[in-house]
């Protein structure tokens, strides 16, 4: 589907459903989640938030609710957070430049985030760090792009911390997961 198909077909649909469009292909998500996945959400996006915002960065941290669109990779999708810098349209409803992605994986999403955002998400030019975090254990993998090159790092256990360079921005494990693991 086309992501002008897409939001059209997205304007008939209730507001309590939620829909991703991932290189073409229409995906009906989760709504709700454990609170596990709500809490490493909200400990990733006042982290990095604050930490922007005491640099006093053009950066801003989006969650859930902002799409992520790009009519080149036919993609409309709602990361768990997202960073973009520089300014906004007023009114904006998505933003088609992250520097930074963030999914935070269960069982049930693992491959999706995994492979199939992945996909799409390493075509976007802006990005530079898309960050992998695991639910049920401190284990964070994170893909970073130098130039046209992919490498990807991974972070375990609640003393690692995860540095995230192009925004400046480095965060220990212990703080992305304050009050659901030690």
């Amino acid at each position: 589907m086309s992501l002008d198909d897409f939001e059209e077909a997205l304007a008939d649909k209730p507001s309590d459903e939620r829909w991703e469009l991932i290189g073409g292909r229409v995906v009906r998500m989760m709504v709700g989640a454990r609170w596990e996945h709500a809490r490493i959400v909200n400990n990733l996006s006042r982290h990095v938030g604050n930490a922007l915002d005491a640099a006093g960065s053009s950066c801003q941290v989006f969650t859930e609710t902002f799409y992520l669109k790009s009519r080149p990779l036919e993609a409309a999708m709602l990361p768990d957070v997202m960073v973009v810098c520089g300014s906004l349209e007023p009114g904006a409803t998505s933003a088609s430049d992250p520097a930074v992605l963030v999914e935070v994986m269960s069982v049930g999403s693992e491959a999706r985030d995994r492979y199939e955002k992945w996909h799409v998400y390493r075509q976007l030019p802006s990005l530079r760090h898309y960050v992998l975090v695991t639910r049920d254990r401190p284990l964070v993998e994170v893909f970073d792009r130098a130039g046209e090159v992919w490498t990807n790092r991974e972070l375990e256990g609640l003393d690692a911390a995860l540095d995230l360079p192009a925004i400046g921005v480095s965060l220990p494990l212990r703080d992305i997961y304050a009050r659901v693991f030690g």
